[in-house]
């Protein structure tokens, strides 16, 4: 917190598995005057996400499942192509994301290289996104993967790298740590 910031006062008005709090804060502005401020926050905990690529084969592995905010916001199918992501649930991102790749794409993966934190929406939301890449071959597949939590009915991607990019520039990906990760594979240059 910085100096000009005091927060005073806070309502939850879900309690549930992910929490939305009212938050009254203070706030002293450019122009040294206090103003009082009232926002909402979704506190949903922190995730992480993941690329995970096939230099030789040129591929990357990704997810599609069913969203139910971007169905209601207008995705007529509801349906998402996004990299492998979840919720740390007290893990570090590391483990985390070795975790999650295992139960949703079968994938069991060691190294990880994490090359983002990010907030995705900092307007509303207070979660830390940390983003990877993972290297994966063949042999590295434990299972089909699909997810294991309820509700999980995940399609796992395996395509060439040109076609992700492809999919991305049409529209087809609109998931922003998906774009995010294929843009970064791409500047890095990893399949060259």
């Amino acid at each position: 917190m910085t100096n000009n910031v005091k927060i005073t006062g806070s309502e939850t008005f879900s309690p549930f598995r992910y929490k939305l709090h009212k938050i009254t804060y203070e706030y002293i502005n450019k122009q040294n005057e206090k103003e009082t401020m009232t926002r909402e926050v979704y506190d949903r905990g922190n995730g992480a996400g993941i690329l995970l690529y096939n230099k030789e084969m040129k591929t990357v592995v990704l997810t599609r499942q069913f969203r139910l905010p971007s169905f209601v916001n207008g995705n007529a199918s509801g349906m998402l192509v996004e990299v492998c992501a979840g919720q740390l649930d007290h893990d570090s991102p590391e483990d985390c994301i070795r975790r999650e790749s295992e139960e949703e794409t079968g994938y069991k993966i060691q190294d990880v290289t994490k090359v983002y934190e990010a907030y995705m929406s900092p307007g509303s939301v207070s979660e830390m996104l940390y983003l990877f890449i993972g290297a994966y071959t063949k042999e590295m597949k434990q299972s089909e993967g699909g997810g294991v939590d309820r509700g999980e009915d995940i399609d796992v991607l395996e395509m060439r790298f040109d076609e992700a990019m492809k999919m991305m520039e049409a529209g087809e990906i609109k998931d922003g740590k998906t774009i995010m990760l294929l843009q970064y594979a791409w500047i890095k240059k990893i399949f060259e």
